[in-house]
């Protein structure tokens, strides 16, 4: 839950839908049998002139929209109807998350709750800091507790419900309660961090509240795969040569110095495919999990490798970084233009004086949520753009169209295959199953041709 919130989201973590790999031998074109009545009339065939002696049956041209029809057509009604069914709930998921978020702002607010629990932070020591971190920490458990029952049907009962995931409640609660304690630490020291800039800078503070967030996001993208994320999952080298070696020759060939390739245990989760890309400067990692290995052949696991590997050679970690950064100096003149407009409206009976005031938390996430909900299309849009480019990398190194297009059918298990533009526009972070098996086969019409 909070690793989702701190670490996964911010990371720009890539759950890719693959290409995979397998290698065409040129063929010769096949000599034209003898043509019978010509050789009653002039003898033997080798008596031909050489032209008419060396001619080919001509291969039929690979259809790429037939052949995308033909991987489509392999998914059943039910299958369809299920992997549909499930991502659409996530398009309400969006709504109701907002709308329990925006909920339990009122909550705190309308009952002066939070003002409470800053009266009750400042009646430690004298300093601000320790006053913001107290609140941050009744923040975090009050509200972790208020949303536990909307977190267990969409975090547990509904994976359970549509087949994807394999933990046991008491594994899955242990989860919680580890990603708990990581935000008990991390977000105190975010909120200690903007609340000093919001108090001494009183006309730029939305600019430091920018700066501070991203900041604060390069240390999320340095400490996650090293410190975070292998408290979820194990974390260890993969040493199959068979596997590895065509992987690392990839990356020496992209120019990417890795000598290790990761794999961990996302199994003992779910049954998701997925591999990834995290970290930045020493921290960077590519790894790859459990199941991808065991439900993918070697061509798969490639495909999915040059994806992320891709990724790194297109610079999509500091492009990310950078367009965030932009996002987030949106967000926070968002919340400048609002904050004290709603603040002079109902603060006083909130018991909340300016944006210094860390009683006013609730309303200042409310408006960053605001903010990224109507943003949702762009943020997608951008993603889903950089996933594309590493597919078009991933088939270039690896050369396997079927491959990829086997593992974009994969991934149909949880993600609508196809949705209509407007829909994958606004709602979708990958390109659709369709585009990406499209893609796939028009790259094999260009570049392979018939098997």
């Amino acid at each position: 839950m909070v690793k989702n919130r701190l670490y996964l989201s911010l990371a720009l973590s890539t759950l890719l839908g693959a290409l995979t790999t397998a290698s065409a031998l040129s063929q010769e074109p096949a000599a034209a049998a003898p043509d019978p009545q010509a050789t009653q009339a002039t003898g033997t065939s080798q008596d031909l002139p050489a032209p008419l002696s060396s001619l080919s049956v001509p291969a039929e041209p690979f259809d790429a929209n037939a052949a995308t029809a033909t991987y489509l057509a392999r998914l059943t009604g039910e299958e369809r109807e299920r992997s549909d069914h499930y991502f659409e709930g996530g398009y309400w998921l969006i709504l109701w998350n907002f709308l329990f978020g925006l909920g339990v702002a009122w909550l705190l607010l309308g009952t002066r709750l939070s003002a409470k629990m800053r009266d009750l932070a400042e009646k430690v020591g004298r300093w601000k800091a320790v006053h913001t971190a107290l609140y941050a920490l009744q923040y975090l458990l009050l509200t972790t507790v208020i949303s536990f029952p909307f977190t267990i049907y969409q975090s547990f009962f509904r994976e359970h419900k549509y087949g994807l995931a394999n933990q046991g409640f008491g594994d899955w609660f242990g989860e919680q309660m580890i990603g708990l304690m990581v935000g008990l630490i991390l977000v105190p020291i975010l909120l200690v961090a903007l609340y000093a800039v919001f108090r001494k800078a009183p006309r730029t503070w939305w600019l430091w509240g920018a700066a501070v967030s991203t900041v604060f996001l390069v240390i999320m993208l340095l400490i996650g795969p090293v410190y975070l994320a292998p408290l979820f999952n194990e974390y260890q080298s993969l040493e199959d040569p068979a596997t590895v070696d065509p992987i690392l020759s990839m990356a020496r060939g992209s120019g990417v110095e890795v000598d290790k390739v990761y794999q961990f245990d996302a199994s003992k989760q779910s049954k998701r495919v997925s591999a990834n890309v995290s970290g930045i400067f020493g921290t960077m990692r590519i790894s790859l999990n459990d199941n991808l290995l065991e439900r993918c052949d070697l061509a798969g696991v490639k495909a999915v490798m040059g994806h992320e590997i891709g990724h790194y050679v297109l610079n999509h970690i500091y492009e990310g970084l950078l367009f965030f950064a932009v996002v987030l100096v949106g967000a926070f003149a968002f919340v400048r233009f609002t904050f004290d407009r709603v603040v002079g409206w109902r603060g006083k009976s909130w018991g909340i004086s300016g944006v210094g005031d860390i009683a006013g938390l609730p309303l200042l996430i409310v408006l960053l949520a605001a903010y990224f909900f109507l943003m949702t299309p762009i943020l997608n849009t951008f993603i889903r753009t950089n996933e594309a480019e590493a597919d078009i990398f991933g088939l270039n190194i690896a050369r396997e169209p079927e491959g990829f297009a086997e593992t974009a059918l994969m991934l149909s298990e949880y993600r609508k295959i196809d949705p209509g533009p407007i829909e994958e526009w606004i709602f979708h972070d990958h390109p659709s199953g369709r585009a990406r098996i499209q893609m796939a086969m028009d790259w094999k019409a260009e570049n392979l041709g018939e098997e």
